[in-house]
């Protein structure tokens, strides 16, 4: 298919990559985005080396390397902080780094900059109140009370996605998993060079953003899936550090001090086994395949995604042909790290065997490493 139409829901990673794509094999895009202000919160995210590899075909990775930090290994600890493995991470992409970090902020306006110079129009503040597939067409009304007619529809509005909602109404949706998960940011020391990922009840990770800063993450069992009133979020992420096994994790507790910079996240999960699509509207990332952040790969399924779909829309001659292709080819890539993740999450909560990271972090990169 050639010369469409084609309305993208939601500006967030996977929104973006995909008018990116679809800009380039020279469609026409229309980006919505309900947040007016396009904002995203402040700490680092994980790129791995399948996401490296990605930028590099859509001409984006030295716009990343600029951005972020570098690194080539997993550095895993046992409970108590000691050092128990080092897994190197695959090198995918010639003259480029095997993995890097980056903080969202940076990453969201790379991905933004380049959907408007590609000549995507980016609509914010704006939703879609009603979709109708007309079969041939699908009409769309917006919150504004405008009103577009496209050849296809893409819902990449995340885990809680009202495209999906809307096309899929007896789908169930995220579940929540029993676990959360804190960030932070932190002065970065110079010695860190590689993501460093703590095992046990409560998983942490240190993962370097730039040369001046990295990120902490931490999960924590919240069976009760408790609500944390904003101006007490960093008492209570000091007093989850401090829980820890690992004494390099307690000594940094006491730097949690800004409310406004605790990112707080119940984690939840889901995977879509059914087909991704109802005739002209298609679903990607979180809201077909939202998965924990055990293995880092969240934001590279959705990436992975955004390219995958632009191929199968240029190779095929009907949004059915191109849809059903789409999920074929990542239906078990997908379905490993959601399955693989909410693993290691159920073994943090002592609900399944204790997840060997090591093996779990050496088995998805190297399924990662393979073509998409």
């Amino acid at each position: 298919m050639k010369d469409l139409k084609i309305l993208i829901i939601g500006g967030g990673i996977g929104g973006l990559t995909s008018a990116i794509a679809l800009r380039r094999d020279g469609h026409k895009v229309i980006v919505i985005e309900k947040d007016p202000d396009w904002s995203v919160y402040g700490v680092g995210i994980i790129q791995q080396a399948n996401v490296i590899r990605a930028m590099a075909e859509l001409d984006l990775v030295d716009d990343y390397m600029a951005a972020g930090v570098p690194f080539n290994k997993v550095a895993i600890h046992a409970p108590d902080g000691t050092l128990v493995a080092e897994v190197p991470m695959p090198q995918l992409v010639e003259g480029y780094p095997a993995s890097m970090g980056i903080g969202r902020p940076s990453l969201h306006k790379i991905l933004g900059d380049r959907t408007i110079s590609s000549g995507a129009d980016v609509r914010l503040g704006v939703t879609a109140e009603s979709i109708d597939d007309r079969g041939d067409d699908v009409q769309v009304t917006f919150s504004d009370g405008s009103e577009g007619v496209f050849d296809i529809v893409i819902g990449a509005d995340g885990v809680y996605s009202d495209t999906r909602k809307a096309i899929m109404p007896d789908e169930a949706g995220p579940e929540f998993t029993g676990q959360a998960v804190w960030r932070y940011n932190f002065p970065r020391p110079a010695d860190l060079d590689a993501l460093h990922a703590y095992n046990g009840p409560i998983g942490a990770g240190l993962v370097p953003i730039n040369e001046e800063l990295m990120y902490l993450y931490l999960t924590t069992p919240e069976p009760e899936n408790p609500w944390y009133p904003k101006e007490e979020l960093a008492e209570a992420m000091r007093g989850k550090m401090r829980g820890h096994s690992a004494q390099d994790i307690r000594d940094m507790a006491d730097a949690v001090t800004d409310n406004d910079g605790v990112v707080y996240r119940p984690l939840e999960g889901m995977m879509l086994r059914q087909d991704w699509h109802v005739g002209r509207v298609v679903l990607l990332g979180d809201a077909v395949h939202a998965t924990t952040p055990h293995l880092g790969q969240g934001a590279g399924l959705a990436v992975e995604d955004s390219i995958v779909l632009a191929e199968e829309i240029a190779r095929h001659d009907t949004p059915e042909e191109a849809f059903t292709a789409f999920r074929n080819r990542r239906f078990e890539r997908c379905r490993y790290i959601v399955d693989k993740s909410l693993e290691i999450c159920r073994g943090q909560l002592g609900q399944g065997p204790l997840v060997d990271n090591a093996k779990a972090s050496a088995e998805s990169l190297a399924l990662m490493a393979q073509p998409i």
